[in-house]
């Protein structure tokens, strides 16, 4: 066997060429996990394989620096230590152990969401005690990791006689190691400064070739880094007269008054004929309710009986969609009606998620009592922070005594426990004579899939399929205990997802997969009937008010679907970089980068073209997400006195001491 030159490059390339090869197998295993699913050509594969190696060597280059740096300086009496040998031989089974733990990580991620490492990957981090203990309840966790132990000590004892050799070479003189560390240098500020996160992604075309072609460590770290992304800098934009115009044609019929200073505001009176009505509402958002799941949406498996037959008795949308793929994307777009602006969420923008005009903070102003009810802790998320924030007070699984919760797992009480709680509070707002608004936020329909005994036919754990039945005969549990309450003839209950139970296609934003419920269930105050326009969560808001017959100023993004008819309909979905507009029949992409494409025929053939700013779905969707980028930096959306009906009435100056009108 001849020797190794160098010592250190050696012992370095032996490390990083197992991490190569176990790249290349994590990518060959994802891609033949659906090989025809994903629609990539044979003729792509060199192409995804290529892009691959350059992001997997982009990758490594960033995390061998500290190492490369350590084995270059190391002293040379320690080098040749017994002791720092079996370091160094430790040290390489601790990384093949990270390697393994890695590619298995990205293997459930993928199988989970259809994705490389994303935003939900850094969220996974930073809440870990929920996803440890949601990873513990749904895989054997301990069998798992005892046997990639096994498996990195078995690759190093295979390694050993070359990783031997590698520590037994000379070591580089002190001028080859010095020329190292500058060619080191050179590269990573190379990569730093001429690789972005958004290469090769933004760029269109079929959406798992992009990502199998990525790497998921790397995109973990870079999403990580890019937690909030700069609408001007990354996307295409238009003047900003030409965008005040077309926000506002979109936003609010003619006729409505806009009353902001600034030209891109959106705030506006909103009057509703008739006498403003004090309904409590209850706001159920399901976690993870794919419009798929229904029985009304043609699924044969019987999952959803209570559901389809509220369908029948309530106000019920068949083009819901909604604006993101993440639990706080729907929250967001329900409580601010608000278009998915690029990266993270308001909800989890720390510092600056408070102090909005929230559909908790209009009804609070008129004497509601705004809650939030979250079957976890509501910390997770940064939900806590965020609601109480906006006007409504928490009811979350830590204010809960033990002795009221029958079942929890991970993700926290049983969605039955969840709604007894919110019958308590109802019970306590109605006897002090309060209207009431909940908005409740479920957990049961999510990994691990466990509920109690005994409520279905399908076993607690074995899946999605029976946490979704298990979703909706909580809910019929709850409809039909909430009948028998004195307060049911004068509640609006609304039940709508989240955000779908899957979010991953061939596109970056697959419109299928935004399709979601939506039902306004009030047996005396709303006639049973289905709307069919295209709409969005950023609707539901201004829809309710509207149903409550409520003048305010409105900062709101959304439009009442059943008074504000004469605008098109049209959805706003996105994923933490592409964003969305969708008429109903055409899909319009803004991408980082300064992307612009538009898939024709979004729901059926979902043809992609290439176009620039004179396309008019292209110019109405820069719009829409240019003015919520610049409202939200802007602080447009702030609540204010005049965000009442009659701010110049002075009894209206403090909300708190509003009286109910008649």
């Amino acid at each position: 066997m001849s020797k190794f030159r160098y010592a250190q490059p050696a012992y370095l390339a032996v490390l990083l060429g197992v991490w190569l090869l176990l790249f290349l197998a994590t990518r060959t295993l994802l891609l033949a996990t659906d090989f025809a699913g994903t629609g990539i050509h044979l003729s792509e594969l060199p192409k995804l394989y290529g892009t691959g190696l350059f992001y997997d060597l982009v990758f490594l280059l960033y995390v061998s620096l500290p190492l490369s740096l350590y084995l270059l300086f190391c002293p040379k009496k320690l080098w040749h230590t017994r002791f720092h040998r079996w370091f160094l031989l430790a040290l390489a089974t601790l990384s093949f152990f990270v390697m393994l733990f890695t590619a298995t990580a990205e293997w459930l991620f993928w199988d989970e969401f259809g994705v490389r490492f994303n935003f939900i990957a850094v969220d996974y981090l930073v809440y870990s005690k929920e996803v440890v203990d949601n990873i513990m309840q749904s895989y054997p966790i301990v069998p798992l990791l005892s046997l990639l132990a096994l498996l990195a000590v078995l690759l190093t004892w295979l390694l050993r006689p070359l990783l031997r050799r590698a520590l037994a070479a000379p070591l580089l003189p002190k001028s080859g190691a010095f020329f190292a560390l500058l060619v080191l240098a050179l590269l990573n500020g190379a990569v730093l400064f001429g690789v972005g996160q958004d290469f090769p992604r933004a760029s269109g075309g079929n959406s798992y070739l992009r990502e199998l072609s990525s790497n998921g460590p790397y995109q973990f770290f870079a999403a990580f880094r890019n937690n909030e992304l700069d609408y001007r800098g990354l996307y295409t934009t238009l003047d900003d007269v030409q965008v005040a115009k077309l926000l506002r044609e979109q936003v609010a019929p003619k006729g409505v008054r806009f009353i902001g200073t600034d030209p891109l505001s959106i705030r506006r009176v909103v009057e509703n004929p008739g006498a403003e009505k004090h309904l409590n509402i209850v706001l159920v958002t399901v976690e993870s309710l794919s419009a798929k799941y229904l029985g009304s949406f043609g699924d044969k498996r019987g999952l959803t009986p209570n559901l389809d037959e509220l369908r029948q008795q309530s106000l019920f949308f068949t083009h819901f969609y909604a604006t993101g793929t993440s639990t706080d994307r729907g929250l967001e777009a329900v409580t601010l009606s608000i278009p998915p602006t690029p990266g993270r969420s308001i909800v989890k923008r720390i510092g600056r998620e408070t102090g909005y005009a929230s559909l908790g903070q209009q009804l609070a102003a008129r004497g509601y009592d705004s809650v939030f009810l979250y079957g976890g802790r509501g910390y997770f998320d940064n939900m806590n922070a965020f609601f109480s924030g906006n006007g409504y007070r928490i009811v979350d699984q830590s204010s809960v005594p033990e002795s009221q919760i029958s079942f929890k797992n991970a993700w926290g009480m049983a969605d039955e426990d969840l709604y007894q709680q919110a019958l308590k509070v109802a019970d306590e707002d109605y006897q002090a004579a309060k209207p009431f608004f909940f908005h409740i936020m479920t957990t049961s329909n999510h990994r691990p899939y466990s509920y109690p005994d005994g409520r279905i036919d399908i076993a607690s754990g074995s899946g999605r399929e029976g946490a979704v039945k298990y979703t909706d005969y909580a809910i019929g549990e709850f409809v039909k205990a909430a009948q028998q309450k004195p307060w049911f003839d004068d509640t609006l209950f609304v039940f709508l997802a989240d955000h779908c139970a899957g979010s991953a296609g061939r596109q970056d934003l697959p419109v299928e997969n935004y399709h979601i419920p939506l039902f306004i269930y009030a047996p005396k105050h709303v006639a049973a009937r289905e709307f069919s326009g295209v709409s969005s969560q950023i609707d539901l808001a201004p829809t309710l008010l509207g149903l409550l017959n409520m003048d305010y100023v409105s900062t709101f993004f959304g439009r009442d679907l059943l008074r504000e008819s004469t605008l098109p309909g049209r959805a706003l979905i996105g994923n933490y970089q592409h964003l969305g507009l969708f008429d109903g029949e055409n899909l319009a992409i803004l991408s980082p980068g300064k992307g612009m494409r538009r898939h024709n025929e979004a729901l059926a053939a979902s043809v992609e073209v290439k176009v620039d700013t004179k396309d008019p779905l292209i110019q109405r969707a820069i719009a829409w997400y240019q003015g919520a980028s610049y409202a939200f930096s802007h602080r447009l959306l702030a609540w204010q006195a005049d965000n009442l009906p009659h701010p110049q009435n002075a009894a209206l100056q403090h909300p708190q001491q509003v009286a109910l009108r008649p």
